[in-house]
């Protein structure tokens, strides 16, 4: 059976709680019983992103996460979906800058499908792995890249914002979708190396939350999971420190086919897992979270100087986060009124701070966005999987909002007065340009109207 365990119950947690368990081979396991109904999420996430990746290899923690979905031992080609979604189940996987998940969310007498399916691919990817499931799924993902990125207006945004924010050599300096060039340039060989450092149990969290017996649950967990191998080769991410600010304002003019103007730009903020960085959740929201916020408030209703303004925080562990500010222009308005706008709204916060109403209605809107995830037994085991890999205890995914509640105003005033400033950002502006085949419309009417003449 599993070897140690722990079970607490958090003050402020609602009631929830988590039990830890770790099997000989390394693996943790958190367990959160709900009868509420009957269904029962399987999470696993592996101590592996973006960040984890080397220059001239970028793209590889995202193109694995496809190949888990191709075949294992005993599951052959698109076998996994079939049997989740067939016993009635979803599933997924996503990769970030910081960590790989893949999960299930079955009906309660389907766990134990979900778990064999998840540990026969852990255990055995490799002898299923060939050149034709990696030129399969490379060509996926190379398409992913296409639409998501590529050809939609405004896609490149981050991918360019991201580049300037952490500077090159930086492990974060790319995004997780990775470069064309990378992935052409990935080999087999490459890819089963990424698959033996990396996806060992060692290296993962497994969280199941539902309607579950717990003793059923980890008998099953040591049954599939208990003979797969350990792997003490993983390489730790490079440092990611830099400093506070970045000390100048970096500028990029971008000229596309867009449907209009745009300010976009990244505040280099405190990691997660910070009082600072909770404090700066506050602040965004209070400045950019919704149409209740004050950039909203100024820019589309006041000023009518746009359709659309928010800021919002992408929390980073191994990194500082990022505040991300998006506003997209109305009418003919240029970007520089836009900008002085924010910078006045910026500079008025960081000197009075957010009104008592302003930090009830951002801790409320943070609350509720935290119950609406731990309410879901698939986000609960997510939360779960998250502070277990990122910050070594589960148990903080159910006092999280409490630390949130904590904070005062003047923690809001100071983290934004500190870092919500101009030479603090990487900015990105974008001017429309007609496209080829507009441009080619409006030649050939302007000739028609030149013969009539």
């Amino acid at each position: 059976m599993p070897m140690g365990h722990t079970a607490t119950q958090q003050a402020g947690s609602g009631g929830l709680k988590a039990t830890e368990h770790r099997l000989a081979n390394g693996l943790r396991v958190v367990l959160s019983e709900d009868h509420l109904t009957p269904v029962a999420a399987v999470c696993l996430w592996y101590d592996v992103g973006s960040r984890h990746e080397v220059k001239g290899r970028t793209g590889l923690a995202h193109l694995f996460e496809h190949l888990m979905f191709q075949g294992s031992a005993q599951v052959t080609g698109n076998g996994h979906f079939e049997l989740v979604q067939g016993a009635g189940g979803s599933l997924n996987g996503t990769t970030s800058f910081e960590r790989t998940n893949y999960f299930e969310t079955m009906p309660a007498h389907q766990v134990e499908l979900a778990l064999w399916l998840e540990a026969d691919r852990m255990g055995s990817l490799l002898t299923a792995l060939d050149e034709e499931s990696l030129e399969n799924q490379r060509d996926v993902v190379k398409n992913e890249r296409r639409q998501r990125y590529d050809n939609v207006p405004y896609g490149t945004a981050f991918e360019k914002l991201v580049s300037m924010a952490y500077p090159e050599g930086h492990p974060y300096h790319h995004t997780p979708i990775g470069s064309m060039a990378d992935l052409d340039a990935a080999s087999l060989e490459d890819a089963r190396e990424f698959f033996r450092t990396y996806y060992a149990p060692n290296n993962a969290v497994l969280s199941i939350v539902g309607d579950i017996d717990p003793e059923q649950t980890l008998a099953w967990v040591e049954k599939y999971f208990g003979s797969i191998p350990s792997h003490d080769g993983k390489r730790p991410p490079r440092d990611g420190t830099l400093p506070e600010v970045i000390g100048g304002q970096l500028r990029e003019v971008v000229e596309e086919e867009v449907p209009a103007r745009a300010l976009m730009a990244a505040y280099r903020l405190p990691h997660d897992g910070t009082r600072e960085a909770d404090a700066a959740d506050l602040a965004l929201t209070v400045l950019g979270g919704g149409e209740s916020s004050r950039l909203h408030n100024r820019l589309v209703r006041r000023d009518r100087t746009a359709v659309a303004a928010g800021f919002g925080l992408l929390r980073l562990s191994g990194a500082p986060s990022l505040g991300w500010l998006d506003v997209k222009t109305s009418g003919g308005v240029e970007v520089p009124a836009i900008e002085t706008a924010v910078d006045e709204e910026l500079a008025r916060f960081a000197e009075e701070g957010p009104t008592p109403q302003e930090m009830e209605r951002a801790q409320a809107q943070i609350e509720r966005e935290w119950l609406d995830r731990l309410a879901t037994v698939g986000g609960r085991a997510d939360e779960l999987c998250r502070y277990a890999v990122l910050f070594g205890d589960p148990q903080l995914a159910l006092t999280a909002v409490e630390r949130v509640l904590d904070i005062t105003a003047e923690e809001v005033r100071a983290v934004a007065a500190a870092r919500l400033r101009p030479d603090n950002r990487a900015v990105l502006v974008y001017e429309p340009v007609q496209g080829d085949e507009d441009a080619a419309d409006t030649a050939e009417t302007d000739a028609e109207g030149e013969a009539a003449q």
